[in-house]
């Protein structure tokens, strides 16, 4: 037949392919030209009857190549080339159609059972797969229940051929059929599907994704869907798997968005790491979907690069629902702020958003709609994590008349607000002044407050609370921050009352093997106070807090008590603490000095003098240090010599000075260093000299005067200077005077330099440095009277200054 080897075949129906059971087909039913069961039949002039794509083809090949339009049949050309519809003919196809259809799915039904050949099944789910996509051609559906439970049961072969070809198969049969998906949903057939997302090969996995985005399709199913376990934390997973492949991704993304049409799967989807349906909901949805998603953002787990995403797309909305009148939209929208302002990025983007003057007016508002006192908590503690970050708070306004966080009114607000409420509320309302007084550019303002509100009193019994941790904590955190400013105050506050001193030694004191931040805090508290307040030592020595401190400072040398966030700190308080002993020998001589001995302190602050880059540590060991040596001279047991026998009582000259073993070189007397406290039996020199070339000079200052106790008037100086030449010390010293860091260390310097130079060996060695001589000269001329004097005294020691000349009188 001419031009029908020009036809490609392209257009199929596998219906014509005969099967055994099938119902006969008509000759009338073919196309000439497809060869295939017609599904749009016309009919030409002469009768002819064609598919109506096919016949229209062949009408375009013949202009194409220049004939006329003929009728392929029969050749002859077509004077009229209207096609009409046959539609009598048509509608005989369908009928069989569905009659041949229905047939083979009878017999694809019989092929379905587990027990069958996997061949067979594999078959009969092929001809369902093509009969049912030929059924939606005509705009039909499989009402074939029992078809589609035999397909799920498939889901439960051993093959994963099977399975995967299951799946393909009951994607086309429930594809627009609300009734097949209803079917599906029943049983576990869905959870079986879930389950294929991990357990199955790649094709499978797609394959479950694409039969689950048909079912989510329908709305009645996507809670049925959300309701599995793991169903949406495995989409979710897909959507961000980088070796599944384009599709199966697609897919996934797709049927988590109509899963979103339920507020139950949009919070999985948040928990499972899906927040922006959440948030969209939060902005676009009704007031009763935005109060909804606003409780669970303030009760999801969210990591701090999130927190700031969040604040950016919706802070300025639960900002707004805070508010409103509404006080369920305003507890649900703090609850949600509270979550998101606790990392210092995502808190910023609410500062930025303006949510403070909102925040302070919530809490200080008194009147109608006022909050309640377990909201007003909530603000308190979104307003502690804000002002925790460190911001600068002076230039933020949260009040009607620009006032400020730090300002004084706000403070005072604050203060009288944790005076008159709970113990819940009290501690965060605590943490907000701890994060205002660990700025350097507020806490002025904050211990201005508390002068003028007399609130040290109040705030110093928090310290005795043992029922509510957060809160003594809070409290003594912010006395830890006034304590450089208030310690006066702080002294006598405790020195006055009954048991807050011993609160604080005993939270320090606590038998733990870890440090917490409430020892450390105390500790720094405690460290703070003034070092000379023989009133406050007293009562510490009489509670008997050093022994304490000092079996807490050996727990954590020998390892025993650690923390890793707080040791350093904690240490560094305790260490502190212990030297304020070593203040008071010279006033309380008999129980300081009992005390030091019977506990060989000496020796704790010659070891902590060796902690190495803890410059704390070193610094207020080498003070305890200098305050023991000061003592020594007192302490130290000068030796009864003894009497002279009758005839050197006689005879005079046959006398001999008696000699007397172990004399101190620089006491001149018998010493040690747990009864005397002597350095150079501690072998002190070495370390100290070590210290001087220490690169903070808040070291080198304390290791300088300690070893100036060596020289002080009353002592052997030349054996002194000695002791200190044969550790090495003379050029250290003289560096220290060179450096000229700082105007305290240069008068250390020169007093010592001064009496280093009475050696006159030494003097004409040093004579020799022109920077030495500058350095004196310099402080000969531009330091304070007595280092003026001291520094002329030292330049005559190297002839640098002639006797005669002396300009000042009465040299000390």
């Amino acid at each position: 037949m001419a031009g029908s080897g020009s036809w490609d075949g392209s257009q199929s129906d596998n219906s014509s392919q005969f099967e055994p059971g099938i119902d006969n087909i008509y000759e009338a039913f073919i196309c000439p030209l497809t060869k295939q069961v017609m599904h749009n039949p016309v009919t030409l002039e002469n009768g002819q009857t064609f598919e109506c794509e096919a016949i229209e083809k062949w009408f375009q090949e013949c202009r194409d190549n220049g004939r006329p339009l003929s009728c392929p049949i029969t050749s002859k050309e077509l004077s009229i080339t209207d096609l009409s519809p046959s539609i009598a003919l048509r509608n005989t196809i369908e009928e069989w159609r569905a009659r041949n259809d229905a047939l083979k799915l009878d017999i694809a039904r019989q092929s379905l059972y587990l027990g069958n050949a996997e061949t067979n099944i594999l078959l009969a789910l092929k001809n369902v797969r093509e009969i049912c996509r030929n059924i939606r051609k005509m705009r039909q559906r499989v009402r074939n229940p029992q078809l589609v439970r035999l397909i799920t049961d498939m889901l439960k072969s051993s093959s994963h051929e099977v399975r995967y070809k299951a799946l393909q198969t009951l994607q086309v049969v429930v594809e627009g059929d609300e009734e097949s998906k209803a079917i599906v949903a029943e049983g576990d057939t869905v959870r079986t599907i879930v389950k294929f997302l991990s357990q199955e090969p790649s094709k499978g996995r797609e394959a479950a994704v694409s039969v689950l985005f048909e079912l989510s399709k329908s709305e009645a199913l996507c809670e049925k869907i959300g309701s599995i376990r793991g169903a949406i934390i495995l989409l979710v997973g897909l959507t961000s798997s980088k070796s599944e492949n384009v599709s199966t991704v697609e897919k996934a993304d797709k049927t988590l968005t109509n899963l979103e049409r339920s507020e139950e799967n949009v919070r999985q989807m948040a928990t499972n790491g899906r927040l922006q349906p959440l948030l969209a909901k939060l902005l676009e949805g009704s007031p009763e979907t935005k109060v909804s998603m606003a409780f669970y953002l303030g009760v999801l787990a969210l990591n701090n690069d999130v927190k700031v995403i969040v604040a950016q797309t919706v802070g300025s909305s639960l900002i707004d629902l805070m508010r409103t009148r509404d006080m369920r939209q305003r507890e649900a929208a703090l609850g949600a702020l509270n979550n998101i302002s606790s990392f210092e990025g995502s808190a910023k983007v609410l500062i930025n958003t303006g949510i403070l003057p909102p925040l302070i007016k919530d809490l200080f508002y008194v009147g109608p709609n006022q909050l309640p006192i377990r909201l007003k908590e909530v603000s308190a503690t979104i307003l502690a994590n804000i002002v925790n970050i460190g911001y600068e708070f002076d230039k933020v306004p949260v009040g009607p008349h620009h006032q400020t966080l730090v300002s004084e009114e706000i403070v005072e607000n604050l203060l009288q607000l944790t005076s008159n409420t709970g113990p819940e509320i009290q501690g965060k309302l605590l943490a907000v002044l701890v994060g205002l007084t660990s700025c350097p550019n507020s806490v002025i303002n904050v211990v201005s407050a508390i002068r003028n509100s007399a609130a040290i009193i109040s705030l110093v019994q928090f310290v005795e609370i043992h029922e509510n941790d957060d809160l003594r904590l809070a409290s003594i955190k912010l006395l830890h921050n006034i304590s450089p400013h208030m310690s006066e105050e702080l002294a006598n506050a405790l020195r006055g009352t009954v048991g807050q001193l011993g609160s604080l030694v005993a939270i320090i004191s606590e038998n733990t093997t870890t440090i917490t931040e409430e020892q450390a805090a105390a500790a720094g508290l405690l460290a703070e106070l003034p070092e000379r307040d023989l009133g406050l030592t007293m009562r510490l020595l009489r509670e008997g807090a050093f022994e304490k401190i000092i079996s807490k400072i050996v727990g954590i040398r020998q390892g025993e008590i650690r923390g890793i966030r707080f040791e350093r700190t904690f240490l560094e308080g305790l260490v502190s603490i212990l030297a304020r002993i070593t203040f008071a020998l010279t006033k309380e001589t008999h129980l300081a000095i009992s005390f030091c001995r019977e506990n060989n302190i000496t020796s704790h602050f010659l070891d902590l003098l060796q902690s190495n880059s803890q410059d704390n540590i070193q610094m207020a060991s080498a003070i305890a240090l200098e305050n023991l040596s000061l003592e020594s001279k007192n302490l130290t047991k000068i030796p009864e010599l003894p009497p002279p026998n009758y005839c050197v009582s006689i005879f005079s000259c046959l006398s001999k000075p008696p000699v007397v073993l172990g004399i101190c070189k620089i006491h001149q007397g018998i010493c040690s260093v747990r009864e005397s406290f002597c350095l150079v039996e501690g072998q002190a020199v070495d370390k100290l000299v070590d210290l001087l070339d220490h690169e903070n000079e808040k070291v080198v200052g304390p290791a300088l005067a300690a070893l100036s106790t060596l020289l002080e008037d009353g002592l052997d100086v030349v054996q002194g200077v000695r002791l200190i030449d044969e550790a090495d010390g003379i050029t250290p010293i003289l560096n220290v005077l060179l450096e000229n860091r700082t105007e305290n260390l240069r008068i250390r310097a020169v007093w010592m330099v001064e009496r280093i130079l009475r050696i006159e060996e030494i003097a004409r060695e040093v004579g020799e440095e022109q920077k030495v001589t500058a350095a004196l000269v310099d402080a000969f001329q531009n330091a304070d009277f007595r280092t003026r004097q001291i520094a002329e005294k030292a330049l005559r020691h190297i002839d640098k200054i002639p006797n005669f000349s002396g300009i000042f009188t009465n040299i000390g």
